[in-house]
């Protein structure tokens, strides 16, 4: 397994703990104890190494030894591609608990080689395990009235669109990609079963303008659009991803650069995110995201 050197987001994220606990671990995959703290292909390595995951989710009793949420699922995402080099099947999600095995999975481990992209589903899933809810006073025809947004629910959140300067616009795109993102992947059963509703599907189709442009932006989960809830959310996050990465001014970062490839790529990230919360998300998954909002 190659391992590419990466972003120094990573850095960023990662607490004294842990870069204690990976620098720890360090020897176990030939890597120089400071070298952690200092290369992110070192930081790569280890962190792929069964040791580290093995240091958080193999204790006593069950129990989860003390790591961050960052780097809980950092270590996820990195054993489930350490695991991707040597499998030869992988179960796909076909609809609510059905999953059928299908050869190589060489595309879901193509997509996690890269750093990037790593990173961005460990940011994502970190991300939801404190969700962000209020309100906002917004002006009617009847007047003010307050209007509730919840980052686990798409139609409040995507109310915000209604409410927020056009500046911010991009980062409610952006999020309620993540979201569409996150229910598919880590949520899909329940998603499928309890989801969106015909009110609920057709105000966020225009709220996209995919009411009006069905065909747009292009991408591989585009013909998923008739696989219920899961299908639609597909198709929505593709488009919330092309909005935030076509409507950010300026350069893009290195994560919206990961945001522009989902739009055209959003049903391989699911694809990823699905492979490893059934593998190792799945046990611990409402304990560390409790229930969606529908």
């Amino acid at each position: 397994m190659t391992v590419a050197a990466g972003d120094h987001g990573w850095f960023d994220q990662l607490s004294d703990d842990d870069l204690n606990l990976l620098s720890r671990l360090a020897s176990h995959a030939g890597v120089e104890s400071d070298a952690v703290r200092r290369h992110p292909g070192a930081l790569a390595q280890v962190m792929s190494h069964p040791a580290a995951f093995d240091s958080v989710f193999r204790c006593d009793h069950g129990a989860l030894a003390p790591a961050s949420p960052f780097l809980t699922f950092a270590l996820i995402v990195h054993r489930g591609w350490a695991e991707l080099q040597s499998i030869h099947h992988i179960d796909e999600w076909v609809g609510p608990r059905r999953r059928l095995p299908v050869l190589g999975g060489d595309e879901v481990r193509a997509f996690l080689a890269g750093a990037q992209r790593r990173l961005f589903l460990t940011e994502l899933l970190a991300s939801y395990t404190r969700v962000t809810s209020g309100s906002v006073w917004v002006r009617t025809p009847r007047g003010s009235r307050r209007r509730r947004f919840s980052e686990l629910d798409p139609v409040r959140l995507a109310s915000l669109l209604d409410v927020v300067p056009e500046a911010e616009r991009p980062g409610v795109y952006r999020r309620l990609g993540d979201l569409a993102l996150f229910l598919t992947g880590v949520f899909p059963d329940h998603t499928e079963m309890h989801g969106l509703g015909p009110l609920d599907e057709g105000r966020l189709l225009r709220k996209s303008g995919l009411a009006a442009e069905p065909e747009h932006p292009p991408g591989r989960g585009s013909e998923l659009g008739s696989r219920g809830t899961v299908g639609v959310l597909e198709r929505l996050g593709e488009r919330w991803y092309w909005l935030a990465s076509h409507t950010t001014r300026g350069p893009l970062t290195g994560t919206m650069t990961v945001v522009a490839e989902l739009a055209e790529s959003f049903g391989l990230a699911r694809r990823a995110l699905n492979f490893l919360t059934d593998r190792h998300v799945f046990t611990h998954r409402t304990e560390w995201f409790g229930e969606p909002s529908f």
